[in-house]
């Protein structure tokens, strides 16, 4: 009893081994699990490293408006009882950001090739950050503040991109979407100029309170007290998803899937 016991159990030791090597074997059989969809904005960072081949077709610039109100110099706080005229500097640096929140720095692969695509068309640079500065004086009444704040010019630019990969990403080799990039504009485009003003208000009560340790005098921070909120496109194409395709050619129903 002894023998047959032990050699039924090696039977069925070899037995189950054969079958854990065959579910091995079935596991390694089976295909890998689909490729999630990539978003924009890895679709955008491969752009802008050149693993993906891009291009930004069909470009179409819109016309030039006057950007968000922003402040753009230190504070000046009067805890006197008298008009305090003082003069600030101010200095101001607007770049560019597409509609996934993508920044587009000047000398980037990013901006050479919305650049590339819109001098095609339209036969003018595109310009992808803007930079000034000066000085101002202003008269701020007693238990006021005031600050300098600037608009900027700004225009945007809607396209489709198209990536197209040595080797499938995701599945597939080429990826489109639609995108808008928001830009400052030199002064003056479309009739539309840059505007630096200065803006004063009554302090609150925790200003008020911080006056105390100022001893009545006039003195500046470099505390933003300006909150113009984002800059959001005005014309913007986008948010309907990449779409897929395999051979250089707009995907089946891209048209439908895409932003008019």
């Amino acid at each position: 009893m002894s023998k047959f016991s032990t050699r039924t159990v090696g039977r069925k030791r070899i037995l189950l081994t054969g079958v854990a090597a065959a579910v091995m074997v079935g596991a390694a059989a089976l295909p890998a699990a689909a490729d999630s969809e990539p978003t924009e904005k890895e679709l955008m960072a491969d752009c802008a490293s050149g693993v993906g081949k891009c291009t930004f077709n069909d470009p179409v610039v819109d016309k030039a408006y006057l950007g968000n109100y922003h402040q753009v110099s230190d504070t000046l706080y009067n805890c006197s009882t008298s008009d305090a005229t003082q003069g600030l500097n101010w200095s101001d640096s607007v770049g560019s950001t597409d509609t996934f929140e993508v920044s587009v720095t000047a000398g980037g692969k990013i901006a050479g090739i919305v650049d590339t695509s819109v001098t095609a068309k339209y036969g003018h640079s595109w310009q992808v950050n803007h930079t000034d500065g000066g000085s101002m004086g202003m008269t701020v009444k007693p238990g006021e503040v005031g600050w300098i704040s600037r608009a900027q010019v700004m225009r945007e630019v809607s396209g489709r991109w198209q990536t197209h990969y040595d080797n499938p990403h995701w599945s597939h080799y080429y990826w489109y979407w639609d995108d808008t990039i928001t830009s400052p504009a030199p002064n003056d485009t479309d009739g539309v100029k840059n505007a630096v003003v200065v803006k004063t208000r009554p302090m609150t009560a925790d200003e008020k309170a911080s006056c105390t340790a100022r001893n009545g005098k006039v003195f500046t921070s470099r505390t933003k007290v300006e909150n113009p909120g984002p800059d959001t496109p005005r014309h913007g194409r986008g948010g309907s998803g990449p779409i897929a395709g395999d051979n250089g050619t707009p995907a089946v129903n891209e048209e439908k899937k895409g932003v008019a």
